[in-house]
C-alpha cells in the first residue's frame, strides 16, 4: 500500500477520500458478498449441467465467464474507483465460469469439487490464523519472492497458451506424472502465499485510512486469489486421481 495506490491509473490523478475511510469490517462484508455472488453464478451453470444429465454444452459459459471476467478484472485494476460496480460483475461472471468447469470435472471425478472447495477455504483459514498470530509476515523479501514466483508462473502459462495455437504445449504442466504433480503443488503453494499479500494489503489499507471504495478493491483482490487457488487445487487433485 503506497502513495501510488491512490492514483487513478487511467488519468494519473490522485483520488480523494470523500466517501469515508476503509474499514476491516467493511472489507470482510464485501468479501462475503462477492463470495455469495460467485456461488450464485456457479450454482446456475452447475444446475444447468446436471439438470441436462451432463449433456449441456458448457463451452459458451466457460468462455464467456473467463473472457468477461478477465476484461472486468483489467478494468478494476486500472479504475479502482469503479470497483463497487466491476467487482460484483466480475464475481458473477467468474461464478458462471467456475460452475461450468467444476460440473464437468465433477462428472469425471465424483466428489472432487467438494474436496477442492474444502481445501481452498481450509487454506484460507489456516493462513489467516498464521498471519494474525504473527507466524507469517509479509516482509519485503517475502513479497519480492512471491511476486517473482507468481510472475514466473504467469509467464509460463502465457507461453503455454501461445504454444497451444501451434498444436503443442509445455508437457509437464498438464501431465499427471510426478513432475506435473510437483509443478501443480508448487503453484498451489504460491497461490496460497498470495493470500498473505492480500491480508497485508487489507491491513495496510485500514491503517492508512484508504478511501472507502478500496474495501471493494481489496475484496476483489482476495477473490481473484481464492479463485486461482481453487482452480490450481482442482488441477492438482485431477492429476492425483488420474494416477489411481
Amino acid at each position: 500500500m503506497k502513495d501510488s495506490t491512490f492514483l487513478d491509473l487511467g488519468s494519473g490523478a490522485v483520488v480523494r477520500r470523500d466517501a469515508g475511510a476503509m474499514t476491516l469490517n467493511g472489507t470482510v462484508n464485501k468479501t462475503g458478498l462477492l463470495l455469495v455472488i460467485t456461488l450464485v453464478g456457479a450454482m446456475y451453470t452447475w444446475g444447468l449441467f446436471f439438470s441436462s444429465n451432463g449433456t449441456a454444452n458448457m463451452t459458451p459459459y466457460m468462455l464467456g465467464g473467463a473472457v468477461g471476467g478477465l476484461v472486468l478484472a483489467l478494468i478494476t485494476v486500472f479504475k479502482k474507483t469503479w470497483s463497487p460496480v466491476t467487482a460484483p460483475l466480475y464475481a458473477a461472471l467468474e461464478g458462471v465460469f467456475l460452475g461450468a468447469i467444476s460440473a464437468m470435472v465433477e462428472q469425471r471425478f465424483p466428489g472432487i469439487v467438494l474436496q477442492a472447495v474444502g481445501l481452498t477455504f481450509g487454506t484460507l483459514a489456516a493462513l489467516l490464523l498464521a498471519y494474525r498470530s504473527g507466524l507469517i509476515r509479509a516482509t519485503e523479501n517475502f513479497k519480492l519472492g512471491v511476486f517473482a514466483a507468481t510472475g514466473g508462473i504467469a509467464l509460463l502459462y502465457l507461453v503455454n497458451f501461445a504454444m497451444s495455437f501451434f498444436g503443442t504445449s509445455i508437457p509437464f504442466i498438464h501431465e499427471s506424472g510426478w513432475l506435473g504433480i510437483a509443478f501443480s503443488a508448487f503453484v498451489v503453494v504460491i497461490a496460497a502465499l498470495n493470500l498473505v499479500l492480500d491480508f497485508d494489503f487489507i491491513e495496510s489499507g485500514v491503517e492508512q485510512g484508504a478511501p472507502k471504495y478500496m474495501e471493494w478493491y481489496a475484496a476483489f483482490g482476495l477473490l481473484v486469489t481464492l479463485i486461482w487457488l481453487y482452480l490450481e487445487i482442482l488441477r492438482l487433485l485431477m492429476k492425483l486421481q488420474s494416477r489411481d
